[in-house]
């Protein structure tokens, strides 16, 4: 089977990773192999550089290099050979996520991240993009209120909400950058109503069937 690569992308708080297990089991469920992973992470060198990235102070440039960085070592140990076999990678964030943090969150310069982009994501066949990228999109303030009272909050979980905003705002220009590769999901649903939304975009698919 070919391959399919799917990312879901939102600010925290907004619930994304909630629905990334019941997505996997309902493409097991069709006879596929999952491949679940993350960024900043999905390898033990990537998961170092996470570690770096969430919890040590430096500057936006170095930010976004070590994103990259790790990004390079995922696609090339994790995300690349998994779609070779067929499989079907769900990944909690990718390079939206770099583009809305560090571009729009942090302000750091947009064409030195789409310069990045093309340098990492080179295939030798095109710059690796996902095939659909699941948006969960949640006010600012709603997701901030879900926060409060989660785990110790990383780097960017403590950002105020002016910063929420410019993230939310930088997803929303990734989006209109690119409409066909986006599926927009309501999350602050409820966690019912966002579960069917995110199903139904892989129904209009047809990567997964109706539910009986």
């Amino acid at each position: 089977m070919t391959g399919l690569f799917i990312t879901f992308e939102g600010i925290d708080g907004a619930g994304k990773s909630t629905h990334l297990g019941a997505l996997a089991h309902a493409f097991e469920a069709q006879g596929r192999r999952v491949t679940l992973t993350r960024e900043p992470g999905g390898t033990p060198l990537a998961e170092k550089l996470r570690a770096l990235v969430l919890n040590d102070a430096m500057d936006p440039l170095c930010e976004a290099l070590l994103m990259f960085a790790a990004r390079r070592d995922h696609l090339q140990q994790v995300i690349e050979p998994a779609l070779t076999r067929g499989d079907v990678v769900l990944c909690d964030r990718f390079t939206d996520a770099t583009f809305a943090y560090q571009g729009h969150g942090r302000g750091f310069d947009l064409a030195v991240l789409s310069t990045l982009e093309g340098w990492v994501q080179n295939t030798g066949q095109g710059v690796r993009q996902p095939d659909l990228t699941l948006w969960f999109d949640l006010p600012p303030t709603v997701a901030a209120a879900r926060l409060a009272h989660a785990r110790t909050p990383d780097r960017f979980e403590s950002q105020s909400a002016a910063f929420f905003e410019r993230v939310a705002a930088g997803y929303a220009a990734r989006q209109q950058a690119d409409p066909k590769r986006f599926a927009r999901i309501a999350a602050d649903q409820t966690p019912e109503q966002v579960a069917q939304s995110a199903r139904r975009a892989l129904v209009e698919r047809a990567w997964l069937p109706p539910e009986a």
